[in-house]
């Protein structure tokens, strides 16, 4: 060794100068260079963590490793490349050899892998995604690396040991070996630093255990009961990893589709008035593990953290986490598999959470906030991997919590159904299997595309999208709640009930979707009245609904709650009204006797069910409502001149009403029709706020028709009717 390095010293210091000392000087002086070392070194470790990163599991020192990749790849940038350049200016004169080729190859697969690179960085550190195409750019130039660089070094290897053969050993002695041995430690050194760093870094401290005092009611293998929903582990989840909704749209990436969440139903589904009041009282009445029921599809992440067990003394069911999110965004995207029997009918998996990511939940740092961001941009497969499913595409997915039934677990008696909109859209005519160009499904109507920047813009597989559309599914999940984003004041409500409304009315534009329905009136209104009546006559008025837009039933959801019903008011050629029916009085309640789409449930006494106490539910008395492309026919009758009313029952899908008018000076009747409807009823809205609140819910007239009947002169015919 101390021969080696005699001989290094004197080749250094240009004593060797005879026969081939100076060609053996200048390869001496190549393979101990320290940037010759340090730059292999550096080409060895990011050539074997961009490998781990691509190959292997996605891990804590797998990130660490990128981050390291990272700023090896930025500070080794221009020593690499002036490297390159002092080599090829050494050897370009060289006669052309296989070798020379290997070498000339393999240095501009690495300035293309240090530019992809370079590239790369900057588009995860500045924008909000990086290129996939410079992204393939930079794994094809590792293995053009690796599989042109490497063989022409190990060429000049064995080249240089078969010349030492040749030559004397005091002539030449090994060089590879230094060189080798530095390059070794140098990549060891980074590798270890990566080792050191994963250790050091200590993740945020979860709690996947229930609490100490949680009651297993229903047993210790179904800690979730009565709600069918579940964990893939059947333990419960820090209610951490599936909140922190809003920092998904912290640093610009998904900042859209967070704001259009953040006033939609599935956001404040936890947070909503009528649930929160609700749910005491069934905890209240029924056990607070009762209120398990409603969280599966309420408040998921009060449900797998254990909140929803004991009273405290807040007596609050819901934890904070779960109260301010709902159906937060992992709360969906932690889904994998879902049953459509119903009541949250799905098994989450815990996500993978990247590193600073819960840091920067629980401190709001803008250097974790940074790290977060780039490991995710950088580092993405794992984010799209995780929480991109063909499965969220389906009907089935939102099966498992839009639809619903009671069991003799939650009211002591038996299994009663209650809503189902998947069965009603699977069983309709908007449902053709295998022809996605006929049929219709969830997203397309409550998730429709919009115009987007967001990284996650575009879908190859989608029947009618691509991947640069620049549209995403909107995440307002509009449908007909107008009440509660403006009672909560949440942000851009206003927006959200401007749409809502729009929707109810069928003006709501879908282009996507525009050539598969029917324009106008989500539910049509037709009017078929007589064109002239004579006193003494009676005119009949039939009214005919129809369910034009709506993919299930109509009215859908809880029809305890919900009321849409007709409004019928007659009029004279004066203005004044001779005639209505279904009006609203000053305190919000519906004229008794109103043709209205509802159902009412009793309880196993023949009770009413008004105050969506469905844990007492054992079945309805009386439910009407509207399949999807079905007809209902309400008939109105009016005698002219005056008679006293009469009101008479023909079939069970029809009434008749007679209604007096009075005929003298009268010349013609103006009659309207208007199709209402409303989100809570207002004895619920009284039973939960008080009257003295004076709360009623908004009405939307989702249809309207009027005529005009012209009274015929004459007398009147004897009779009446």
């Amino acid at each position: 060794m101390a021969e080696d390095n005699l001989w290094l010293a004197r080749a250094k210091s240009g004593d060797l100068e005879k026969g081939n000392g100076n060609q053996w000087a200048e390869r001496a002086q190549e393979w101990t260079s320290r940037l010759a070392i340090s730059v292999a070194g550096f080409l060895a470790f990011t050539t074997l963590s961009g490998l781990a990163i691509w190959l292997l599991p996605f891990s804590i020192p797998n990130q660490v490793s990128l981050v390291l990749h990272t700023v090896a790849g930025v500070a080794f940038l221009i020593p690499c490349g002036w490297y390159l350049v002092r080599h090829w200016r050494r050897y370009w004169r060289d006669p052309m050899s296989h070798n020379q080729l290997l070498g000339y190859v393999g240095g501009v697969a690495t300035i293309l892998c240090l530019i992809s690179g370079l590239v790369l960085t900057w588009q995860a550190a500045a924008r909000t995604k990086i290129s996939y195409g410079w992204d393939t750019v930079h794994i094809i130039t590792t293995f053009a690396v690796l599989a042109f660089g490497l063989p022409h070094i190990l060429l000049i290897v064995f080249r240089d040991r078969k010349s030492r053969q040749k030559a004397a050993a005091a002539e030449m002695p090994p060089m590879a070996g230094p060189y080798g041995k530095g390059v070794l430690i140098f990549t060891l050194g980074t590798l270890a630093v990566v080792a050191v760093a994963s250790y050091a870094y200590q993740p945020v401290r979860l709690t996947n255990q229930f609490p100490d005092d949680y009651s297993f009611k229903y047993g210790k293998n179904r800690p979730f009961a009565p709600s069918l929903a579940s964990t893939a582990s059947g333990q419960a989840m820090d209610a951490r990893l599936l909140s922190g909704s809003r920092s998904c749209g912290t640093s610009g990436c998904h900042e859209e589709i967070v704001k259009e969440w953040d006033v939609s139903a599935h956001r404040y589904s936890a947070m909503d008035l009528g649930f929160q009041a609700i749910q005491m009282t069934m905890a209240k009445q029924n056990g607070p593990e009762s209120t398990r029921y409603c969280g599966g599809c309420h408040d998921p992440i009060s449900l797998f953290s254990g909140t929803k067990n004991l009273f405290v003394e807040t007596e609050q069911l819901t934890s904070l986490h779960g109260y301010q999110e709902g159906v937060s965004c992992l709360s969906c995207h932690s889904v994998r598999k879902v049953d459509v029997k119903g009541n949250a009918n799905f098994v989450v998996t815990q996500p993978a959470r990247y590193m600073f990511e819960l840091e920067y939940n629980q401190t709001e740092s803008r250097t974790n906030r940074f790290l977060r961001d780039f490991l995710i941009r950088a580092y993405p497969r794992e984010h799209v991997k995780d929480l991109t499913k063909t499965l969220f595409k389906t009907p089935e997915y939102c099966a498992a919590c839009h639809k619903q039934f009671i069991d003799q677990e939650v009211n002591s008696v038996g299994w009663v159904q209650l809503q189902n909109q998947y069965d009603n859209w699977k069983q309709s005519h908007w449902n053709h299997p295998g022809e996605s160009r006929k049929t219709i499904e969830c997203r397309e109507c409550h998730m429709p595309l919009v115009a987007s920047n967001d990284p996650a813009a575009g879908d190859a597989k989608d029947y009618n999208r691509s991947p640069n559309d620049r549209k995403h599914r909107s995440h307002r999940f509009i449908a007909a709640n107008q009440m509660m984003p403006a009672l909560l004041k949440l942000p851009g409500w206003e927006k959200q009930v401007e749409l809502t409304k729009e929707w109810l009315e069928g003006k709501f534009e879908i282009p996507e979707i525009a050539g598969k329905w029917r324009t106008g009136p989500a539910v049509g209104l037709e009017m078929i009245a007589p064109e002239k009546v004579r006193p003494g006559e009676k005119a009949d008025l039939k009214l005919i609904l129809t369910s034009n837009k709506v993919g299930h039933d109509f009215p859908t959801g809880p029809l305890d709650i919900i009321q849409a019903w007709v409004e019928l008011v007659v009029k004279d050629d004066q203005g004044k009204v001779i005639y209505s029916m279904g009006t609203v009085d000053p305190k919000g309640f519906i004229q008794p006797g109103t043709f209205m789409f509802k159902a009412e449930p009793v309880d196993q006494y023949g009770n009413l069910i008004d105050r969506h106490n469905l844990w007492e539910m054992v079945g309805v008395r009386y439910r009407r409502s509207l399949f999807p492309g079905f007809s209902d026919t309400a008939e109105f009758s009016f005698l002219c001149p005056q008679l006293a009313p009469v009101r008479t029952r023909k079939f069970p899908q029809e009434i008749s009403y007679a209604v007096s008018v009075p005929h003298r000076g009268v010349r013609t009747i103006q009659v309207e029709a208007r199709l209402c409807y409303r989100k809570i009823d207002q004895y619920l809205l009284n039973f939960i706020f008080g009257e003295k609140k004076g709360l009623t819910a908004p009405i939307t007239v989702m249809a309207s028709q009027a005529r005009v009947i012209e009274v015929a002169s004459g007398a009147p015919k004897p009779g009446g009717r």
